[in-house]
């Protein structure tokens, strides 16, 4: 065991179309492939790319025509396997990094497609310029956005430290578009938040996992003792939180649990793959030194728990999700969850690139899978007092093609009645971005109240398990820019 974490970094990360994944950077042997690949195959993929290369009615390279062939081989696998250019696979370590090149903002793409800023991260560029949560971005360096899509409106925002983009900006109550030149920096995202909400009750946010993670949350949980002698509650904020580094996910519920309880399992066909993970030091450090976890206040083991969770969190949230809710240490609160629930595994094939393909499913302590179902809550509540808003829309694991199997069941959350849904969306409109762990924040006073033994106001929603039928593109999903 102690080995195979030496080779390889599991990693649990929110990646393109909002689709969370775990996975592990592996430099173990490849498992020999039998029988030998078919030569009558290979040849006819040989034939087809000279015959497109001949006929087709552009010059074609003939690189790029084997390169696709790579990325559709593995796309059509599942929807979490994938090939991965230079540029992908960087992008994907810095985002494990919590470092970046570029504007320092949190974006989605907004209903007539445009990119909505979710929130400028504190002391960025994009937040010295002005921008402030609601925007809308129309233009990128004068190109329309409608149509380019999340992932190359990222590429367009990134770039090198000290170059300038300039972006046409659309205001609510401002009737002229703002022009603002924002210059790109190395943004160094912050993953942990903390505050006391009210005397005696706390909330921790993770907005991801990343390799900073446990020991932020192990500086913010002291400073919360130290603000809060008298600690009465804690709110652990997961919502939309879409993955990151297993280690992390291991961390922050060892955190909560007794010393060396079984966080997460894995199964599949390697040996790699078949393992189980403690909240142990050599399970959740990712550097020889001082356990991060030692400084955090033994209170924390016992202190009373609330998880809050929603359709956005994923993967590396539905493991801490998952084993504090097979402990019975904490109350679920919230929507049921993503429902990624297999593991993925990077394995490098010259030049940078790489292909991340699915290897195994995890299981939480009590052995069950998640794969398509997701961690249901103990307690229903809605992301607003009379509503879930958008996040009843949003697409899980079981929406979208060629998904593994899980246990054949979907916790149903989506309506199906087209009224109803343009309901929420008028209505979601007319609301200012959820501020998590603000006064207005209503799932968050809803699991303050039940920390304190007060009713909580629980969703009016019926919710029956249902086989999974709906077949869509994943989710869109905010990044940092």
């Amino acid at each position: 065991m102690g080995s195979t974490l030496k080779n390889c970094a599991l990693i649990v990360a929110g990646v393109t179309a909002g689709v969370a994944v775990t996975m592990q950077f592996s430099a173990l042997a490849y498992k020999p492939v039998e029988p030998s690949m078919p030569l009558d195959q290979l040849q006819q993929l040989a034939k087809a790319v000279e015959v497109i290369r001949s006929d087709y009615v552009e010059p074609v390279e003939g690189g790029k025509l084997l390169t696709d062939a790579i990325s559709g081989m593995v796309d059509a696998l599942d929807p979490h396997s994938a090939y991965l250019d230079p540029a992908a696979f960087r992008e994907l370590r810095e985002g494990t990094e919590g470092k970046f090149v570029g504007l320092g903002i949190e974006i989605g793409e907004s209903d007539d497609g445009y990119v909505e800023i979710v929130s400028p991260m504190e002391d960025s560029p994009a937040e010295r310029a002005g921008i402030q949560a609601g925007d809308l971005i129309t233009r990128i360096d004068g190109a329309d956005v409608r149509g380019l899509g999340l992932e190359e409106a990222v590429k367009r925002m990134r770039g090198t430290p000290g170059t300038r983009v300039t972006l046409t900006i659309a205001r609510l109550n401002t009737a002229q578009p703002l022009v603002l030149t924002v210059e790109r920096q190395e943004i160094v995202q912050k993953s942990v938040k903390a505050s006391i909400v009210e005397p005696g009750y706390g909330w921790l946010r993770i907005a991801q996992f990343q390799e900073p993670t446990v020991d932020d949350m192990a500086i913010k949980l002291a400073e919360l003792a130290k603000k809060e002698p008298h600690l009465k509650g804690l709110v652990l904020d997961l919502r939309n939180d879409p993955g990151g580094l297993l280690q992390g996910a291991i961390g922050v519920a060892a955190a909560f649990l007794p010393d060396g309880a079984e966080i997460v399992s894995t199964n599949g066909q390697l040996a790699e793959s078949r393992q189980r993970f403690y909240g142990r030091p050599e399970h959740y450090m990712l550097r020889s030194g001082r356990d991060p976890l030692a400084s955090v206040p033994a209170t924390y083991k016992t202190l009373p728990l609330v998880v809050l969770v929603n359709t956005g969190s994923a993967s590396a949230s539905e493991i801490v999700a998952g084993a504090l809710q097979d402990h019975k240490r904490a109350a679920i609160v919230g929507t049921p969850t993503f429902g990624k629930g297999s593991v993925q595994t990077i394995r490098p094939i010259g030049h940078d690139a790489a292909v991340k393909l699915t290897t195994a499913r995890y299981f939480t302590p009590n052995g069950r899978s998640i794969q398509a179902r997701g961690i249901v809550p103990d307690y229903a509540v809605d992301e607003n007092r009379d509503n879930d808003g958008l996040n009843a829309l949003r697409l899980r694991e079981a929406d979208l093609q060629h998904h593994l199997s899980g246990d054949g069941l979907e916790e149903k959350t989506r309506p199906d009645d087209i009224e109803e849904q343009m309901a929420l969306l008028d209505a979601a409109r007319d609301r200012k971005p959820l501020a998590y762990g603000s006064a207005t924040d209503f799932q968050l006073a809803q699991a303050v109240k039940h920390l304190k033994g007060e009713p909580m106001q629980l969703s009016q929603r019926t919710a029956a398990p249902t086989l999974a039928r709906h077949h869509a593109p994943g989710p869109r999903q905010k990044q940092g820019q």
